[in-house]
């Protein structure tokens, strides 16, 4: 924005605004927010500064009136990616506080003199000003919103003593400290205690409008005992610098104002401006969603669910490398699943040391993960390596990466990494640096919104202006494309009619078609689905097509009905039946059977007698013989498994263990080595089966 765009704005009072720019007035030395009601200054009067910070170098000090540091942040460190905006994320998160200039001058590869001089040309004040002014303006937020006693307060705002914070206070807003907490609207209530972990209850600012839909976004995803989520509520426990935490937001569209509450369980006071810049994080609370639904509403394709969810938010992660392990753990499959996979995996965790009702134990670190947590997910093997490298890596510092990085950044430190790929960069860059302009294009549920999108009221899209498949007249903006895609999608998948996922019943066929069916095949409850396959039914009760047969009257009439019993083993398929064990129903003479040769089970004897593939024939029952052991789908009597015996010469008898004899069936012989002799050897022993 030129120096008219912003002087228009001001004119105008637009609270949109407000964060983006300051206004400074040489006249009166106060710097304001573009909204503040106070009468607009002439332009010769005007300087206007990119952040609080400048203002305050160059010598002003914040309005009491319209409270500029009370404003939401501005949306350009996401947009951003330069070394401003990639160090405003960090100085926001409290690294100078941390570990200095110095640490943040080495996270982002300069030399603390450069950054000074970058800083201090593209936003108007150095890394010691921009964290002072963030500093401010927690130390503010806490003197409104809460009773916590002012030195406790000058401490947790990142002071180093109480001096500083009273003499900073002074610079920026002319006020004492108690001063500024008589200007709050609120209750009082007895000063709170200095404590390690402190609880709290702050107002988010942010911009209107605001979608709640990013509530649900996190619901869907979040991880009993370590998050709880609503359609209008999210809570978490999660490791700072200085011990854990537990935090609650609440969103109340019916309220005056529609406030965002936050209700910190427990922080170390330490931890307060990290925990703040991340829950505005999570929630994207400083996004600017008017002029990104202006730029969204423009394609015809997104017009409808721009216009029926305004302010759509793209949600942010409170733990970079916690964002990863989910990302990893997410390819490929279904939001339900991820989170399946997640909650085993968060057995490894730690239990908090702030624990609440429903929030009790963290996430587990790289390192729990490396060491434990791999034993507890499941799936190929290849995605459970990949999270043990990484999660290797990020324990041992070889991988490093968070706020602080850039897209092509995160390209370099990923992507090598086995089992990551473009996806994955793009989600973790979408949620743990804000980037607006990322494009999923290869996820399933993007291209199911694409396909479930609304066509154009108007008619066609006009030939003069084809729109891009990979929706790149929305730049900077197709983050928040894909966040309504997803939207699309989920609606879409909502509002399609309840199928069930089991395929409706069929007749249930008789198994043996024959005059001998019922004595062959009892009428009893078949606890599965045959689908045909030699062994596939053997299971308690199963038919098993002959391998699970006994005759009505009992031990006399010569039948076996195979029962798994403990330890059994009960697989065929075509492989060699192992560890089949069991006993014969009635008597004390039940046979019991460990193993049966493979050819009993496997091949039917017309492969093994090496006859073409033609047809077996029983009164007009046809089945066609792929080639497969126990292919034939339609063989019923004759694929006796290992009642296998040498057929009778009369093609049309029917008995229990006989194959009758028909076109294709050739006569085996039946002597020792034979396949009618191994039958023998295995299941004649037990002198059940009436073989021969």
């Amino acid at each position: 924005m030129d120096f008219w765009q912003r002087y228009r704005a001001i004119d105008a009072r637009d609270i949109r605004f407000d964060g983006q720019f300051y206004t400074a007035v040489r006249t009166t030395g106060i710097y304001c927010r573009p909204s503040c009601p106070a009468r607009t200054p002439k332009a010769g009067n005007v300087t206007f500064y990119e952040t609080s910070a400048a203002a305050h170098d160059a010598g002003y000090r914040a309005c009491k009136r319209c409270l500029p540091e009370a404003v939401p942040g501005t949306p350009a460190w996401n947009v951003r990616s330069d070394i401003a905006g990639r160090a405003m994320r960090l100085i926001n998160d409290g690294v100078i506080n941390r570990d200095g200039v110095q640490g943040l001058a080495t996270r982002l590869g300069y030399s603390s003199r450069q950054l000074n001089r970058i800083l201090s040309h593209e936003l108007g004040a150095g890394p010691l000003s921009l964290a002072r002014a963030s500093r401010a303006q927690t130390a503010r937020t806490l003197l409104v919103s809460t009773t916590i006693k002012v030195a406790d307060i000058a401490f947790a705002a990142g002071f180093s003593s109480v001096r500083q914070f009273n003499e900073t206070i002074g610079e920026v807003f002319a006020m004492t400290p108690s001063a500024l907490r008589a200007t709050a609207r609120h209750h009082r209530s007895p000063p709170q205690a200095a404590v390690s972990s402190t609880a709290l209850t702050l107002n988010l600012p942010y911009r209107e409008p605001f979608d709640p839909g990013v509530f649900s976004f996190l619901a869907v995803r979040a991880i009993p005992g370590v998050e709880e989520g609503t359609s209008s509520s999210y809570a978490r426990t999660l490791r700072l610098a200085h011990g854990d935490a537990r935090f609650r937001v609440d969103y109340n569209a019916d309220a005056s104002g529609r406030p965002l509450l936050l209700s910190i369980g427990a922080v170390d006071l330490r931890d307060l401006p990290s925990l703040l810049s991340r829950v505005r994080r999570l929630l994207d609370l400083d996004a600017d969603p008017v002029a990104i639904d202006e730029v969204l509403g423009s394609d015809p394709r997104l017009a409808a669910g721009v216009t029926a969810t305004p302010g759509i938010r793209m949600p942010g992660a409170v733990d970079p490398q916690e964002l990863l392990i989910r990302a990893m753990i997410g390819q490929q499959i279904t939001v339900a699943a991820a989170r399946t996979a997640l909650i085993r995996l968060s057995a490894a965790g730690s239990d908090s040391l702030v624990p609440a009702v429903g929030l009790h134990r963290l996430f587990p670190t790289a390192e729990q993960i490396a060491a434990d947590g791999l034993e507890l997910l499941r799936g190929p093997q290849r995605r459970v390596d990949s999270l043990r490298n990484a999660a290797a890596a990020m324990a041992s510092g070889r991988l490093d990466f968070g706020y602080g990085d850039d897209l092509p950044g995160l390209e370099s430190k990923l992507l090598p990494l086995p089992g990551v790929g473009p996806w994955t960069v793009g989600y973790v860059a979408m949620r743990v640096i804000g980037a607006p302009d990322v494009f999923l294009a290869n996820d399933a549920a993007v291209r199911n919104g694409i396909r479930s999108l609304a066509p154009d009221p108007d008619g066609a899209v006009s030939p003069g202006q084809p729109l891009s498949p990979d929706f790149r007249e929305l730049s900077p903006w197709r983050s928040y494309a894909t966040m309504h895609l997803w939207r699309t999608a989920a609606l879409a998948r909502a509002a399609a009619p309840k199928t069930s996922s089991i395929s409706p019943r069929l007749p249930r066929k008789r198994h043996y078609e024959s005059p001998v069916a019922d004595h062959v095949h009892p009428r009893r409850p078949v606890h599965h689905h045959c689908p045909g396959r030699c062994g596939d039914c053997l299971r308690v009760d199963g038919c098993s097509r002959g391998l699970d047969r006994a005759d009505p009257p009992g031990p006399a009439a010569g039948g076996l009905r195979v029962r798994p019993g403990p330890g059994s083993h009960l697989r065929c398929r075509g492989r060699v039946l192992r560890r089949l064990s069991g006993t014969g129903h009635g008597g004390a003479g039940a046979a019991e059977v460990r193993s049966v040769p493979r050819a009993c089970l496997g091949d039917p004897p017309h492969r093994r007698a090496g006859t073409p593939r033609e047809l077996h024939r029983v009164r007009g029952n046809v089945g066609k013989c792929e080639g497969r052991p126990g292919c034939c789908q339609r063989l019923r009597l004759q694929r006796c498994g290992a009642f296998c015996t040498v057929p009778s010469g009369d093609p049309h008898r029917r008995e229990p263990g006989r194959v009758p004899v028909g076109a294709g069936n050739q006569k085996e012989p039946s002597g020792p080595g034979t396949f009618a002799g191994l039958c023998r050897q295995a299941v004649t022993a037990a002198g059940r089966l009436p073989i021969g």
